[in-house]
């Protein structure tokens, strides 16, 4: 199956790419939670267990499970010169600014990690000081740093695999994220939707270049007619704006018809997907709290190249049920009770997989 054709939430999954959980969770700290968007490190032998046991659900529905591993393993693979390509613009994007650092990570790497996905799966784990060769460099860096100071950060949000890129319609967005942490990631999408022979030709809506973040959490498939994006924390309405123009201008897209969500700016709502989420034609989970001050944008095409904006005044229901085409029933996360509702969203209770 070549190409994307992601135009619903709750449709029948054909083909599905995931990141298993590897060596970028043992290179988190205490130290470095916060810097990498963490609350707590996770134990890599459970997270790889609920993970296979996710991949084996899926499977077992008929799915055909592809890693972003592999797809990316399998793009550099497609020309010899992308490998040395893809390594310096890894080690550039992970602040290596030095001539001297370069290549000593590049030869660490060609030296240590010969095969292409291990290679890959290596600047997915990140390095630390202490696995370099010993060098007397003279530099006082290497003089007073701890051993196990990270040289190139780990990735360990990878198996977040729809935020870095989404797909919308029949194309993709290669995002540009909120956090440099994150950014990092859109490096993989990047290469196999230019390069992987199943991916290469199918049509961008976004930029990992792009001045303005957008997050694929954000982005969400009503149906082949309406897409929905959050405003959030991590999604900014500059980068809807550039994103509703390319997809409007594309002659092969259905969408006719953007939503934008303006939810609460905080870490809890920070993306749409986690407050709201389609389960079926007509019923979606909602946190409760985002109700209050939510307010939709109706973002349609103008005729002449443009887009025109409309703020819409009435309640959810009412806007999606007319973008349905049926009344709509939104269930609470919760069950409407306040606290519980609090408690579930900490844990991405409205976040729902159909």
């Amino acid at each position: 199956m070549q190409g994307v054709n992601v135009k619903s939430e709750i449709g029948n999954l054909k083909k599905v790419i995931l990141h298993r959980p590897g060596n970028e969770l043992l290179n988190l700290t205490p130290n470095t939670l916060e810097e990498l968007l963490f609350d707590d490190i996770p134990f890599l032998e459970v997270a790889q267990a609920e993970h296979d046991a996710f991949a084996d659900i899926l499977r077992n529905e008929g799915v055909e499970v592809v890693y972003l591993e592999d797809l990316m393993a399998e793009a550099l693979d497609t020309d010899p010169a992308l490998r040395e390509q893809f390594l310096d613009q890894w080690i550039y994007e992970a602040g290596i600014r030095t001539g001297l650092y370069t290549d000593i990570i590049k030869d660490y790497i060609n030296s240590e990690y010969a095969g292409t996905k291990d290679m890959v799966m290596k600047t997915m784990a990140g390095i630390n000081l202490q696995e370099l060769p010993q060098q007397h460099t003279n530099l006082l860096v290497d003089m007073v740093s701890d051993r196990t100071k990270l040289v190139c950060a780990p990735m360990p949000n990878l198996y977040f695999t729809r935020d870095p890129f989404n797909m919308i319609g029949n194309g993709v967005g290669i995002n540009r994220m909120y956090s440099t942490t994150r950014n990092r990631e859109t490096i993989y999408g990047s290469y196999i939707f230019n390069y992987h022979p199943d991916f290469k030709d199918v049509p961008q809506y976004y930029s990992r270049e792009n001045t303005f973040h957008v997050e694929g959490g954000d982005v969400l498939n009503i149906n082949d007619h309406v897409l929905a994006i959050g405003i959030s924390q991590r999604t900014e309405p500059d980068a809807i704006d550039q994103l509703a123009h390319n997809v409007f201008g594309d002659e092969t897209s259905t969408i006719d018809t953007i939503l934008a969500f303006n939810i609460p700016v905080s870490r809890a709502f920070m993306h749409l997907d986690t407050v709201f989420t389609q389960i079926d034609y007509d019923k979606f989970t909602i946190h409760p709290g985002i109700m209050g001050p939510l307010t939709v944008f109706e973002i349609t095409p103008d005729g002449k190249g443009g887009t025109k904006i409309r703020e819409r005044d009435e309640d959810l229901e009412s806007i999606l049920t007319e973008y349905v085409g049926q009344p709509v029933q939104l269930i609470p996360c919760g069950g409407g009770d306040r606290i519980a509702a609090e408690r579930e969203q900490w844990n991405d209770g409205s976040n729902t997989l159909c």
